[in-house]
């Protein structure tokens, strides 16, 4: 079939043919940025905890009174959680990994350095952390009791060693072993690192580049984090609240859950998102379709007389087929030339004002495929209602 006449039809349909086409190309360049963000919010939620996940809750208490024994009462509590069947520890915590509060802090090389070398995020723990976590330790130690210290919402204290993770090690001494290194989380006091654990999400997820102070909080509130055996951690959530009830009624306590619904909670937001995207895209389509059929039925209407005398002189279905869909083609193809272009350049703002990756060629090349397809399927109908016109009714109503 010769290109030369469906051009110069489309030539006398542009305003159609434009229209059709920027909205193709505003659907591709849609499609390729909305696959890619969704396939990073995929990423995102799926995530690696760096912890026993599986077996652990958390539960908050608040002492209603104002005991002078704080320190007291909170040991006593995380005794009596490690003291339940099916436990293996139990810690306090202020930041979780992918929830809760977050806290960040630079750490330098030297004291008098003006900017930090690294940020790490901050995560309190005691002795038990490690066991309770189920955190990966791949050099040197873990805390020792004796290193612990008391930390009040009101201070401002810094331990003299801290445990850091395998990202923040490399970000630090990317050519050396970070393990017994001195470094400065304040220019008066300087801080040596002790053990390296494996990846841990950042309270917020995303980067792992976290350290661990061995410090208890010492609060009228508190945080529990209680790991369990596989298999007992429903028993256990229950037995924890009447362990500490028993320990001391006048309390409240609330937010028992397992991690799973932290997990849940901390990526409801990226969650929605890729449903909404999904949803866009899904209503883009099916618009751009739409589009393509009723224009086509438009000028199938308008060519009526044309596709008679055609069919008269010989003219196949199959060429009226081919005919309607390679016009269609046409217009697809520069749309999505146009959409790619205009896809690529949309991702390219979304990098430099969003934490966002570039769009792979993958993306962009399945996101203009699938329109394509999409776009010569909506033409089927309309092509096969003219193909169905007889030669003999096509030529009476000239």
């Amino acid at each position: 079939m010769q290109i030369l006449p469906i051009v110069r039809a489309l030539m006398r349909n542009k305003t159609g043919a434009l229209l059709i086409g920027l909205q193709i190309a505003l659907t591709i360049a849609m499609l390729c940025n909305s696959l890619s963000i969704i396939q990073q919010l995929g990423e995102r939620m799926r995530q690696p905890s760096g912890i026993d996940e599986a077996n652990i809750f958390v539960l908050s208490t608040a002492f209603m009174d104002d005991p002078p024994d704080v320190k007291a009462r909170l040991q006593g509590d995380l005794a009596a959680l490690r003291s339940l069947p099916g436990v293996i520890d139990a810690d306090t915590a202020i930041t979780l990994p992918l929830g809760g509060t977050s806290y960040g802090e630079g750490i330098s090389l030297k004291p008098d350095q003006r900017f930090p070398t690294a940020v790490g995020n901050l995560y309190f723990d005691t002795d038990h952390g490690l066991d309770t976590y189920g955190l990966k330790l791949i050099a040197g130690r873990w805390f020792h009791p004796d290193e612990v210290i008391d930390l009040r919402f009101y201070e401002n204290r810094y331990p003299a060693s801290i445990v850091v993770t395998q990202e923040l090690a490399k970000a630090l001494f990317p050519a050396g072993n970070a393990l017994g290194q001195q470094v400065w989380l304040a220019p008066s006091q300087s801080s040596r690192i002790i053990g390296v654990v494996a990846t841990v999400a950042a309270p917020g997820g995303g980067s792992s580049r976290s350290m661990y102070l061995p410090e208890i909080p010492i609060n009228k509130g508190a945080t529990y984090v209680v790991r369990t055996q596989p298999g007992m951690q429903a028993a256990a959530m229950r037995a924890a609240q009447d362990r500490l009830f028993a320990l001391a009624n006048q309390r409240v306590i609330q937010n028992v859950q397992p991690f799973s619904e932290l997990r849940r909670r901390a990526f409801q937001l990226d969650r929605a998102v890729s449903v909404v995207l999904t949803a866009v895209c899904a209503l883009l389509l099916a618009v751009t379709a739409c589009g393509i059929v009723g224009l086509t039925m438009y000028w199938v209407t308008q060519r009526r007389s044309q596709i008679g005398v055609r069919r008269a002189l010989g003219a196949r279905r199959r060429d009226v087929l081919t005919y309607f869909h390679t016009e269609n083609l046409l217009i697809a193809g520069a749309g999505a030339v146009l959409g790619v272009g205009l896809g690529l350049a949309v991702n390219y703002r979304l990098v430099a004002n969003l934490e966002l990756t570039r769009v792979s060629a993958a993306y962009v090349a399945a996101g203009a495929l699938l329109v394509l397809v999409l776009c010569q399927a909506a033409v089927l109908w309309p092509a096969l209602r003219a193909a169905s016109i007889p030669p003999a009714i096509a030529t009476r109503a000239q």
